[in-house]
């Protein structure tokens, strides 16, 4: 794993922001991300890749913050989208909320990393979305 990608999800974890896997619940309407690290940038629009695996359907959405878009039946809201200093090396984050309604569907709440999409992931047996910059 790239040192970005473990020193965001350390700060992540310690800040109890980091992602959960969420079955049937929703985050409260009001309720905000939890904020990233200090020194990452904050951003208007996430760049989301998302596959449907079953035949092979791909498509990049743009993603304003406060935004959703659809792909298939998932619901995928940005809350925020952030990205490294230019002094730093390059790396993107969004909090995402990603949503299937077919009932024990696997839905996501949580950061996802552009440097290291493995580390959090939307386990899904249709679809896979990945975070590929935000800006």
């Amino acid at each position: 794993m790239r040192r970005l990608g473990l020193g965001l999800l350390l700060a992540l974890v310690a800040a109890g922001a980091w992602a959960a896997d969420t079955p049937d619940t929703e985050p409260p309407a009001g309720a905000g991300p939890p904020p990233p690290p200090p020194d990452w940038l904050p951003r208007g629009t996430a760049e989301i890749q998302a596959l449907d695996k079953v035949n092979a359907r791909r498509e990049t959405l743009d993603i304003s913050v406060g935004g959703t878009a659809n792909f298939g039946a998932l619901k995928i809201t940005a809350r925020s989208c952030v990205v490294r200093p230019p002094s730093q090396p390059k790396d993107a984050a969004a909090f995402l909320v990603i949503q299937d309604p077919h009932p024990g569907a696997p839905n996501f709440t949580g950061w996802m990393l552009a440097s290291a999409p493995e580390v959090s992931m939307l386990e899904h047996p249709i679809y896979d979305v990945r975070v590929l910059g935000c800006r």
